[in-house]
Formats: C-alpha cells, structure tokens, sequence
C-alpha cells in the first residue's frame, strides 16, 4: 500500500501506515493520498473506519467491473476509470479499472489490478509539484491526465495498424482470412476502447460542476484542457470505428470484384474449350451428312474448324479483357 501526505502543497511524509491517515487529516493544511492494490476486505475495512467510506462504493470497488463514472455520497465522491493498454504484438487490448475515493483533503486509489503502473501518476505530479498547493484537485488532475494519456496512445497504435492494413488492402496478398482476422480484432478493440473513453465525458462534466466538487480557479483551465482531450479521444475513437467499418466494407467489395473476375475467365476459357468438344462431338455422330465425314479431308477440315473457332473466341474475349 502507497501513502503519502502533503501539509501545505509539500510533501511531508510517505510510506506511513494506514491507521494514521485520521491523524494527518485532524492536521491542518494536510492532503492525504493512498493507493490500494488488489485490496482485500480488510484492506478496505481499516481504510473505510479511518475516512467513513460508504458501503456502496466499497462494494462497487471490490466487486464486479464497473462503468467509468463519478458518483456523490455523504462525505465523499466516487469515481471510476480505466487506463488502457494495446500490444501491437499480440493486437490485444487490455484495461484496468482504477477506483477513486476522494475528498477536499484526501484521494483513495483502488487498483483492481497491478496492469496499471503508479510511476507514471507519480512523475506526472512531481513534474507540476508548484500546484500541489491545491490538494486533492492537484492529485486527481494528475491521476486522470495519465489515464487519458493512455487513451491517446492506444488509439494512436490502433490508428497505426489500420493505416497498415489500408495500405495493404489492394495489395496481391490481401484477400486471405489474414485481413479479414486482423479487421476484426482492430473492430473489437475500438469497440471496447470506446465503451471505457466515451463516458469520461460525463465523469469530467461531473468533476467541473462547482456544487459536487471545489476546484481553485487556478485548476479550472487544467480540468478543462483534459475535458477537450477527453473529446478528442472520444471523436477520434468514432472516426477510427466507422474507418474500420469502411474498411471492411472496401475488403468485401474488392473480394466480390475479383471472384467477378475470376469467374469472367473461367467462362470464358469454358466457351473457348467448348468449341471443340461440339466439333468432335457433331463429327464422332454415326452419320455422313457432314462436309467429308469419315475421309482424311473431314478429319483436317473439322480440326481447322475446331482452331478457327476457338482463335477467334480467344482473340475476342482478350479483346474484351475478358482473358
């Protein structure tokens, strides 16, 4: 468990123990911060007789995935969020529910799990230490600023890999089952990459509205540059999806032309070959009505008939761009 404890925008103190944060906060001027990984009930327990967490949160904190959102109660504020992560070597997208109790003077993290790293959050308010002075704003601002930053840069990578896969679309290659996997597992990863972005809209709003939450003027412009970050991610979620969708749509077209294609060819090779199966087949017929049927002469004229046909099919259809 990290803790740590700011007395007038300066670090005092960290590493200390749980029990202690009641006596940091009847301090004045003092900011409290913990962080929770894979918490157990006990874990929970000591925080929640230390700062009166409610037993909604702690359940949401310790149960069942939640949905990214900000949620008043009697003493303190509820948030969740997701950091996220894509491997463009296994085209996987993972995400980590982070959780938030938070106060005028104090911030909880709840880390389901460890896929989401403090060292980040931790650089991000050494780097804007000067507006520490703000307290538990300061500390959220820095966890959500690293949180979204995450967002940018998988959506980036997924950005990347569509880019690849647009470029290689009309290529010899790209009509194997290949194409049509990796589409797909770019659509589910924007899919579930939009269903953890889209609602921190609603988390930002719900954190900017003075009555829920105080945030210093000085803040204000901070919160409102990571809302239109927010907005970014979101819209360049949805550009990407419907890319992946007209990608896709492309695929299957182009698919479609080339088995057009293919069967153009191979219809007319089948009417070129045709051509002499009818020639054979009229002169192998157990009758002399043909033009020197059964001599030497028949033989050469329906073999000269069978190529004339079938030539002037072959040049016609090449013609055509048919061949």
């Amino acid at each position: 468990m990290l803790t740590r404890v700011y007395r007038n925008g300066v670090l005092e103190a960290e590493g200390f123990d749980p029990a202690r944060v009641s006596d940091y906060l009847d301090e004045p001027d003092t900011v409290v911060w913990l962080d929770v990984c894979r918490p157990t009930p006990g874990d929970l327990a000591v925080i929640a007789d230390e700062l009166g967490l409610h037993p909604l949160a702690r359940e949401d904190a310790t149960g069942r995935p939640q949905r990214p959102k900000v949620e008043p109660y009697a003493g303190h504020q509820f948030l969740v969020a997701y950091a996220v992560a894509y491997d463009a070597g296994t085209r996987e997208l993972t995400t980590s529910e982070v959780d938030v109790f938070f106060d005028d003077r104090w911030l909880v993290t709840v880390r389901k799990e460890p896929v989401f790293e403090l060292d980040a959050v931790l650089a991000q308010w050494e780097a804007s230490a000067a507006l520490a002075k703000h307290g538990t704003a300061y500390l959220l601002h820095g966890l959500l600023d690293v949180v979204v930053e995450g967002h940018f840069t998988a959506i980036s990578a997924l950005d990347d890999e569509i880019e690849a896969l647009e470029e290689g679309l009309f290529g010899e290659g790209s009509g194997g089952i290949e194409t049509q996997r990796r589409t797909f597992e770019l659509r589910k990863a924007l899919v579930t990459l939009r269903r953890v972005v889209l609602p921190m809209r609603e988390v930002l709003n719900g954190l900017m509205r003075r009555e829920r939450f105080a945030i210093d003027a000085e803040l204000v412009p901070y919160y409102q540059d990571l809302y239109d970050h927010v907005l970014r991610a979101t819209e360049w979620a949805d550009s990407l999806r419907d890319l992946i969708s007209t990608l896709l749509e492309t695929h299957l077209t182009i698919q479609g032309n080339r088995l057009n294609e293919v069967m153009k060819r191979l219809t007319s090779y089948a009417a070129i070959v045709a051509v002499p199966t009818a020639v054979a087949g009229i002169y192998g017929m157990n009758t002399r009505i043909y033009p020197a049927a059964g001599s030497a002469t028949g033989w050469w004229f329906a073999l000269g008939l069978m190529t004339a046909i079938s030539g002037f099919l072959f040049f016609y259809f090449r013609r055509k761009d048919w061949l």
